[in-house]
């Protein structure tokens, strides 16, 4: 493997000069800085991007933490997809590391990164309590920007989404159109985001005046199959509802087979509503009623934080976004709807 000291050698110049060249710190004449290049290119020099990094102090690499139960589906493609964009159009590169199954596999990854010499680190939490990620930030000179989490001490490290909110409208929505019955599927319960839209739906229910059935409630994994499982569980216990709250849109497409397999319709016997509104769901029959979140916008603000963090500038203190609830055709009234 060529080294800095060879390329030198090659162009007939100090290893400062070639430095210079490669940092782009200090004056190089054009001549000399045509000389470096073509010795470069001819002995194959590369450099070795974490000397370089600790020399620079700034890499122009982001980290990204997600747990890999995140990998699967359309929210983590837009969710990747738009944070590669929004680095890229700001001149920086995204490095990707799985925070994997525990709180302490999540530390681990942080600390890889910036290891890695990141200038700041993005985390989109599962498994770090809110007390972690405030500690986390105070430990490290680095920014972390914490992604769906809303944080105690430093709130200007969040940007989140009002979860709770959101599933609260959705089951208002459903109440307001006649649904007093209304099963709800949870994501798995060891995620905040499932954690907070079961809030919300049970909360929407007392503001209502109606009784929270523990039989109505069953917890899925984020998954169609267990959307389908979920509605097999609820008609096998005879509960009656007349719609179905699914945490994901994954699971309330399981559910809309499941539903129809047992001879149920969709949305005449049951309605439905899922969240995150995958590309799929508008090309359903019917189509599917759905809570959008505002994924590409929280994206920018992450961003938008990260870069005045590094490079100055400002950032609004508003960070809870809401979603959008958008109604199609898996929604009609229900039997207690009353006609104005």
């Amino acid at each position: 493997m060529s080294t800095m000291q060879e390329v030198a050698k090659k162009a007939g110049v100090s290893k400062a000069t070639v430095s210079r060249v490669l940092t782009g710190k200090g004056y190089v004449s054009e001549a000399t800085k045509i000389l470096v290049y073509q010795a470069i290119e001819e002995i194959g020099y590369r450099p070795n991007l974490i000397a370089r990094n600790l020399a620079t102090s700034k890499s122009g690499y982001i980290g990204l933490v997600v747990t890999n139960t995140l990998y699967r589906g359309n929210y983590f493609s837009e969710l990747l997809s738009q944070t590669a964009l929004q680095l890229e159009a700001s001149g920086r590169q995204i490095i990707l590391v799985d925070g994997k199954h525990s709180a302490r596999e999540e530390h681990e990854a942080v600390q890889f990164l910036l290891d890695l010499c990141c200038d700041a680190v993005i985390i989109y939490p599962r498994f770090l309590s809110v007390d972690e990620m405030d500690l986390l930030i105070e430990q490290y000179k680095q920014p972390i920007i914490v992604m769906n989490r809303k944080l105690r001490k430093h709130q200007s490290h969040c940007v989140c989404c009002d979860h709770k909110g959101s599933s609260y409208t959705a089951t208002r929505y459903l109440i307001d159109r006649g649904h007093h019955d209304i099963a709800f599927i949870c994501g798995a319960l060891d995620s905040p985001t499932a954690i907070e839209r079961l809030s919300g739906y049970k909360e929407a229910l007392e503001h209502a005046g109606l009784l929270i059935q523990d039989d109505l409630i069953v917890s899925g994994k984020w998954t169609s199959a267990s959307g389908a499982a979920a509605i097999e569980k609820l008609l096998a216990t005879e509960c009656k509802f007349s719609a179905v709250l699914a945490s994901n849109d994954d699971m309330a497409i399981g559910a809309m087979k499941q539903l129809n397999q047992s001879g149920l319709s969709v949305p005449q016997d049951v309605s439905i509503i899922g969240f995150d509104n995958i590309p799929p769901s508008a090309f359903l029959n019917p189509a599917l009623s759905s809570v959008k979140e505002p994924v590409s916008e929280m994206i920018h603000d992450v961003v938008n934080r990260l870069i005045a963090m590094l490079d100055g500038g400002y950032f609004s203190n508003d960070n809870l976004y809401t979603s959008e609830l958008i109604i199609r055709d898996s929604v009609v009234n229900g039997p207690h709807f009353l006609v104005k």
